[in-house]
């Protein structure tokens, strides 16, 4: 069906993928937390505001899309549900890792932090994508969710 308009004026309309750059990780299988960070710091490295991603994976475990799903402050920054599943259900992912980054260099996760996790491994119950961690970023350093078995990861 072509695009354009139908029945009084409602737009006929379709959603694609488009990707941005080419693949800077090749396709990599992830195998634990400590290549995860690996990446993460990588692609977020020089930021001066919290930066919030979402890592997509294929059944194989390997590197859908890399999701910038929200640019914050300097200590906050707002996620939704809806903006971190949306790429992953675009590129057909079967999991995904949270990743943000704390520029005042703390690990410590905020109760926010720990919220947002919950909500999102519940919603990723509901549509059969699994949140397999959330790692935050400060400096050279890591925290992961997963390892430390906090909100409802691990």
């Amino acid at each position: 069906m072509p695009h354009g308009k139908l029945f009084n004026g409602i737009d006929i309309v379709s959603v694609k993928l488009v990707r941005e750059k080419d693949a800077i990780y090749g396709a990599k299988t992830i195998r634990n937390p400590d290549e995860l960070a690996s990446i993460v710091k990588r692609f977020l490295a020089d930021t001066d505001r919290e930066v919030f991603l979402a890592i997509n994976f294929s059944t194989a475990n390997t590197i859908n899309s890399i999701h910038i799903v929200s640019i914050g402050s300097l200590d906050k920054t707002i996620v939704h549900p809806r903006e971190v599943f949306k790429a992953a259900i675009l590129s057909n992912s079967s999991s995904i890792a949270l990743a943000h980054n704390h520029p005042s260099g703390s690990l410590n996760p905020s109760p926010d932090d720990i919220l947002i996790t919950k909500k999102l491994v519940q919603c990723g119950e509901i549509l059969d994508i699994k949140i397999i961690d959330h790692i935050i970023v400060a400096d050279d350093q890591y925290l992961s969710f997963a390892e430390r078995k906090i909100g409802g990861l691990g």
